[in-house]
């Protein structure tokens, strides 16, 4: 209890504030009973209270005159100070979610993530790498990054309805967070009405949120606000430019809404451009729409977009040895004959299809011309995949056919006149027909089928029966060529399996390499283990396949089938066996494996059927050339000869291989942007059908495709798919490889995380156990642990118990274990177990402690605090708090002369607590030694933190920024100046003809007056928030704990023990600093560029850098006398040893006498010693004589 006259300033108080101390600032008295007490708070915010006499029961003075009182506990001290390091991983691990997700990122996620997106506050930005760069795993790793920054509670992914499962699982299986997919089943479930606002993490399919208005009202719902939205494969959000006006689809119009309902806004899409400047801007418009206000005027809007966007094509990306991170691709045309039946039936069904082409066009009903179209254009794709598809399509066409003119019969002998053939069904306008080229496969397959069989240019029962007798005859003939067994086609394919999988070919072959990209790409080896994806359009095709391969390769073991019919589970599981299972040698899909499906596991794919939409061939030629592919990518794609649509795409596929031949690979990634004349490929084969007898269309339709694949104009579509494209060199990766090496040397997951997730739990009442090796099972989670987690929780709520939690993700599911529970920073119980810990115990950082240094054998006392730095702008946050931009946190440790260091990382873990009988904290305080301690050191912390670190981290922030808002603001002036001029002139001049007597019906002077106002208005908004933005400010730094770090020789020195002789343990630091420059000596003659990094307290005392590569090597050094018996190493030399096995060599230096000494290396020296890294231990003893067995000569 303290009395309210013991409140005086500089005074340290508890019971202020729930959670801590405070540390008085001032106090007025109002008579002898009240007082306003102004205090600081430990996170550095002031604030006041007004106190009475009945509060002083609750009011403790910590401690009078000195700011610290250093008697906490010492083992609670160290385990509060790591729950607050942990608390802020992300300030110690600058790649922690790297560390704590189950990914291995190559250098251009890296970039991408630590790069470009996490500096940006807030982020509007455009990820546009190429297809198979591994967007989903930037994204994950940004999102996993804002969460432990505290700034990503609520998430929603937007993504094309095909890959909303894919997405669901990567973000799971590879980050554990817990996404939900917006379904009919959960709306109609919502508790509150609105889904969203009781799901925090979402992935909500595109177009079911563009087509659904009441949707879009929930998401725009107030409280309805989110963090981070994803949109994947955002070019779909896209607006166009016809006909000198803005044709805004509902996509567009969904992402304009998105926009502005968060905070973080990321589009990720491998196409954001379509060739037309004006439709790039429209689209980067959602990004920013000040910056790309109004419609575009060639030669007057010019934008660049450098600092909004990171495109990185295949061929800039490398992969952490310097070499190309995707290997070259090839493909080639196999052209096949038809039979003499074969050619009959096509000749038939085209003629049939041409006649019903004309009669929709006479039907003068655009959407069923349309819908007719389509359903032709479907039989003579069917036509060209197999006699099994074309049949199947012809038997159900006649058979639905057969049922409609039925009904009609009935109809008219019912006594109506003149029944028209009716038109159930879905109608089809050129629109609907090419967001089919663009949707999901099942979906295709399911409107496919329900055209095919029910459109019909037919108007009457007449015209009906007549189209049925030509579908009874088409039929016929395609059960003959059926039954024949002559199918060329097949044939074809069978000689290349053959091909590919004969083993005699590969007996004592060795294949000479060659260096990448050069040359002609030599055909594949053939080998019976090598595996093949085969692309079809139609179940039909897919089912006959099946069947055909399997007796071919003698055994259906062999194959998998994907299609648009297969659940989830069912795709995953075919997925799956394709890519694990040795005996699984031939994958057969549609185009439902062609969308968000990896199968690098195979290199080989044969285009059985082509699409009529070239998107779709880069899309199945991406599944395979994607990162984890290490061979070069083959693709054979089957033509029919003396075929109209064959002979057109035959001619683009060896303009194709003339272009590959000339600009490389990288042509196969503009095919979804060819243009033939304005015209999509499926349009110029429409032609073919139609027209293709007449030479004249034979002859321009050859000159479309060349032209289309001219060289110059594909060079064009490379320069336009490049954008502004970021590249990096093998020196940058070099760098990145080095900032990782050091990052992954310092991570705290998973040894930190482990050693204090157990002690703390325990200590809260958790029960955990080891069950397997690095595999504990949790039994029990108390209750105060799953109380808090419903308090702080934003994810899965904590289990009651877990059967397996791990916290080594190489052992979250082992081949033949169950899975585990991943414990790491994001996890509920290891967030709640933080929580719980700092809340009950974060007061003993400010009363400080006194922990004991071992390897310290003299007798001067340290202090060591924590600080914490933030930088803000002057922008405000809906709280009404100005907006912090960084933060950082460090350790600073003042000596007796005064001098301060900066120490890195948890310097804490290397000094104990007092040992019982060792002498107490008054009798350390009253040691001469200790004189210096006093209130004046707290302000050498903050002095020395104000002179050197605040500035360098101001710096940091301020140029980094600054350049940011300087290319907004200039690209924000330029635009809307531009338009308010514009408008402004409109005006003028609708105006003068407003005077004039002609008036303008679309727009008059007063509305052209209204958009100039309206847009200075923007320009001024716009101008006053960049203004606050660059007000960037530091914060005063914030102390949030100390302690009195004691050296051993101190102790020993106040209990009479003997002192440390030459043959002890301990270093001196003369024989320390000897011993690092003999190895580094050493390294510098074995090749290495060493950097002595011992002064910066990091886990280890040498840096040795392996020259071009970007490796580095960890060194700890020990100097002993050779007749020393042991040798002591602290906890972070530990764990660092154990972060980094491969990498890490612990360098004895024996010293014989003053001038001979002897080097061992040892190597994973802590991997075998039977050590454990319990929370507890602060440094290890062990024998020299043993560890020196292990060693060998350095090299």
């Amino acid at each position: 209890m303290a009395s309210l006259e013991q409140l005086t300033p500089n005074a340290s108080v508890r019971g202020i504030l729930p959670d801590g101390l405070v540390t008085v600032v001032s106090v007025t008295w109002f008579g002898s009973a009240a007082l306003e007490l102004t205090y600081k708070a430990a996170d550095g915010k002031v604030g006041s209270v007004l106190l009475y006499r009945d509060d002083e029961p609750r009011l403790e003075l910590v401690e009078h005159g000195r700011p610290w009182s250093f008697d906490g506990d010492g083992a609670l001290f160290r385990l509060v100070s790591e729950a607050q390091r942990i608390h802020l991983a992300h300030l110690f691990d600058p790649l922690l979610a790297v560390h704590s997700s189950n990914v291995r990122p190559l250098p251009h996620q890296i970039t991408a993530v630590y790069q470009e997106m996490l500096p940006r506050q807030p982020l509007r930005f455009l990820l546009a790498d190429d297809p198979g760069a591994g967007k989903t795993i930037m994204a994950g790793l940004l999102m996993k990054e804002l969460i432990a920054r505290g700034d990503l509670q609520r998430c929603l992914v937007v993504c094309p309805g095909s890959l909303a499962e894919q997405w669901q699982d990567e973000l799971w299986s590879r980050f554990q967070l817990p996404f939900e997919i917006l379904t009919n089943d959960k709306l109609e479930a919502s508790r509150t009405g609105n889904w969203f606002l009781e799901n925090n993490m979402v992935v909500a399919r595109l177009d079911k949120l563009s087509r659904n208005e009441d949707l879009q009202q929930k998401l725009a719902a107030p409280d309805c606000r989110w963090d981070l939205i994803v949109c994947d494969e955002a070019h779909k959000l896209s607006a166009t430019f016809f006909g000198g006006e803005v044709k805004y689809t509902k996509r567009y119009r969904l992402g304009q809404l998105l926009s502005t309902l968060t905070r973080h806004f990321l589009l990720m899409t491998a196409t954001p451009h379509n060739g037309k400047e004006e439709d790039f801007q429209l689209f980067m418009a959602l990004l920013d729409g000040d910056r790309f206000e109004g419609r575009f005027r060639d030669g007057v809007h010019t934008a660049t977009v450098d600092d909004l966007m990171r495109r990185m094509t295949k061929e800039s990306l490398l992969t952490f040895e310097g070499t190309p991170l995707f290997p070259e691709r090839i493909a080639y045309t196999v052209p096949y004959r038809l039979s003499d039946q074969e050619a009959a039936l096509y000749k038939a069904v085209t003629d049939y299809v041409r006649e019903e082409f004309n009669r929709a066009e006479a039907l003068q009903n655009e959407k069923r011309a349309g819908t007719v179209g389509f359903a032709l254009t479907i039989l003579q794709r069917r036509l060209a995949s197999s006699p099994e598809a074309i049949y199947q399509s012809l038997h159900r066409r006649r058979e639905r056919l057969e049922k409609k003119l039925r009904e009609m019969e009935v109809l008219q002998r019912g006594g109506q006149v003149d029944v028209p053939v009716s038109t159930a069904g879905p109608m089809l306008d050129a629109d609907d027909v090419a967001d089919l080229d663009e949707a999901p496969d099942d979906e295709v397959e399911e409107a496919e089928e329900e055209i095919l069989d029910q459109a019909t240019a037919a108007r009457t029962i007449v015209e009906l029966k007549a189209e049925i007798q030509t579908l009874t005859r088409l039929e016929e003939l395609a059960t003959a060529v059926k039954r024949s067994g002559v199918d060329r086609k097949w044939q074809e394919l069978s000689n290349l399996l053959s091909e590919i999988f004969t083993a005699a070919a590969v007996v004592n072959h060795v294949a000479e390499p060659k260096p990448h990209g050069s040359g002609d790409i030599p055909k594949p080896v053939p080998s019976p283990r090598q595996k093949l994806v085969i692309f079809t359009e139609h179940r039909d095709t897919l089912n006959y396949l099946l069947a055909q391969v399997s007796r071919l390769q003698g055994r259906s073991s062999a194959i998998r089938v994907i299609h648009g019919g297969m659940g989830r589970e069912e795709r995953l599981k075919a997925q799956e066996a394709f890519k694990h299972d040795p005996d699984v040698q031939i994958l057969i899909a549609t185009d439902a494996a062609g969308e968000g499906i990896n199968l690098q596991r195979a290199h080989l794919m044969v285009n059985y059927d082509l699409p009529w939409n070239p998107n779709r061939l880069e899309q199945r030629f991406g599944r395979i050339h994607r990162i984890g592919q290490t061979e070069v990518c083959h693709l054979w794609n089957l033509v029919a000869e003396e075929t109209r649509e064959g002979d057109v795409y035959r001619r683009l596929l060896e303009k194709l291989e003339e272009a590959r031949r000339a600009l490389g690979g990288q042509v196969f990634d503009v095919l979804g942007k060819l243009v033939f004349e304005g015209r999509p490929l499926r349009d110029l084969l429409i032609d073919a059908i139609r027209y293709g007898e007449r030479p004249e269309v034979r002859a321009r339709l050859t000159q479309v495709v060349e032209q289309a694949l001219d060289r110059r104009q594909l060079q064009d579509l490379l320069e336009d798919r490049a954008l502004s494209p970021d590249s990096m060199d093998v020196s940058e990766v070099r760098r990145i490889r080095e900032d990782m090496e050091r990052a992954e040397a310092r991570r705290l997951q998973p040894h930190y995380i482990k050693a204090f997730f157990v002690e703390a739990f325990r200590r809260l009442g958790g029960t955990i156990r080891e069950r397997e090796a690095e595999r504990f099972e949790i039994s029990n989670v108390p209750n105060s642990v799953r109380a808090r987690d419903r308090l702080i929780g934003v994810r899965e709520v904590i289990s009651p118990r877990y059967e397996r939690a791990v916290f080594e993700k190489a052992l979250i599911a082992p081949a033949g274990q169950p899975p585990a529970a991943f414990l790491c920073p994001g996890h509920p119980l290891l967030e709640a177990t933080l929580d719980l810990t700092l809340e009950r115990h974060r007061d003993l950082l400010r009363r400080g402690t006194v922990l004991v240094d071992d390897n310290d054998l003299g007798t001067q006392p340290r202090v060591l605090f924590y600080l914490e730095h933030a930088i803000w702008d002057a922008s405000q946050l809906a709280s009404g708090e100005r907006r912090t931009i960084s933060k950082r946190m460090l350790y600073v440790e003042i000596d007796a002369s005064g001098e301060a260091r900066h120490l890195q990382y948890a310097p804490y873990l290397d000094y104990r607590p007092l040992r019982e009988g060792e002498p107490g904290l008054e009798d350390i305080l009253r040691r001469p030694e200790c004189a210096w301690v006093d209130r004046h050191v707290e302000a050498k912390a903050v002095g020395h933190a104000v002179a050197h670190v605040v500035p360098e981290h101001l710096a940091e922030v301020r140029d980094r920024k600054l350049g940011l808002l300087e290319k907004t603001e200039a690209a924000v002036k330029e635009r809307l100046v531009k338009e308010i001029t514009y408008w402004d002139n409109r005006a003028n001049q609708l105006q003068i003809q407003e005077q004039a007597g002609k008036v303008n019906a679309k727009l008059n002077s007063g509305e052209a007056r209204k958009r100039a106002d309206a847009l200075q208005g923007r320009l001024e908004k716009r101008l006053a928030e960049i203004k606050l933005e660059r007000q960037i400010s530091p914060l005063p730094p914030v102390i949030l704990g100390g302690l009195l770090v004691v050296p051993r020789g101190l102790i020993a020195s106040m209990t009479g023990e003997r002192g440390a002789d030459a043959t002890t343990a301990v270093d001196t630091q003369a024989a320390a600093a000897r011993a690092r420059a003999i190895v580094m000596e050493i390294e510098r003659n074995l090749g290495f560029e060493p950097e002595d990094v011992e002064l910066k307290k990091v886990g280890y005392d040498v840096e040795s850098r392996v020259p071009g590569t970007g490796r580095l090597r960890f060194i700890e050094v020990k100097g002993r006398m050779a007749e020393a018996d042991h040798f002591t190493v602290t906890k972070n030399e530990i764990l660092t040893a154990l972060n980094k096995p491969e990498d890490f060599v612990l360098a004895i230096v024996e010293f014989l006498n003053e001038h001979e000494h002897r080097v061992h290396y040892v190597r994973e020296p802590f991997s075998r010693s039977g050590i454990t890294t319990d929370f507890n231990g602060a440094s290890v003893n062990f024998p020299l004589a043993e560890m020196i067995a292990r060693g060998s000569i350095p090299s």
